[in-house]
């Protein structure tokens, strides 16, 4: 299982949206990048397309979303079929309740928005805490890349002591810069949850 968690309003129900959604968009043949390999059996994503994908742009209009008031949970194959529960940002004080089975966790930062910072920064610190978290694989995710911010991305990891925080965590903790409206680092988001579920197995 894997978690997807962050603040309200971060971009959570966009990014697994767009990441279920990069599949049905390419196993229609047509409607594919050209040079992007077939869907494979299933349609799910291989290895050869996976790596084709540069993810960016192609995706079509965001979809509608709505505030994540429980909880939903997403099924994206990727060679094999993972589970990502996305738990809303209103829940943190009852996160805790789905950290069992969780081999791999999705943290959703707003690029855009320095001001959630250290809310943010809080509720990151609380999860690398947690025991039942200690040997699950985090992936930190810097969203909204693609709106104007005053800060860059670098300056607020710098701001919230970001490579202190990695160094001194039990996790095998990995970041990336994302745009879940554009399509921006979704591939490499796919990937990482592909590697990290072979690893888990």
């Amino acid at each position: 299982m894997c978690l997807l968690l962050g603040a309200a309003g971060v971009g959570k129900t966009l990014l697994v949206k767009r990441l279920q959604n990069i599949l049905p968009r390419r196993a229609g043949g047509g409607s594919g990048r050209r040079g992007v390999p077939p869907v494979g059996p299933a349609g799910s994503l291989t290895a050869a397309q996976l790596s084709a994908l540069d993810g960016t742009g192609d995706l079509g209009d965001p979809p509608p979303t709505r505030p994540t008031v429980g909880t939903n949970l997403t099924d994206i194959v990727i060679q094999k079929k993972i589970s990502v529960r996305e738990l809303g940002g209103c829940m943190s004080p009852i996160w805790p309740s789905y950290y069992g089975n969780c081999h791999a966790l999705l943290f959703v930062l707003d690029a855009s928005d320095p001001t959630q910072l250290s809310a943010s920064c809080v509720q990151l610190l609380g999860l690398l805490s947690a025991e039942q978290l200690a040997e699950a694989s985090v992936l930190i995710l810097f969203n909204k890349t693609d709106l104007p911010c005053y800060m860059s991305v670098e300056e607020m990891k710098s701001l919230m002591r970001l490579p202190d925080i990695i160094a001194r965590a039990k996790q095998n903790i990995t970041t990336a810069e994302i745009s879940a409206r554009v399509g921006t680092g979704l591939a490499g988001v796919l990937r990482w949850l592909r590697d990290t579920h072979r690893t888990s197995r």
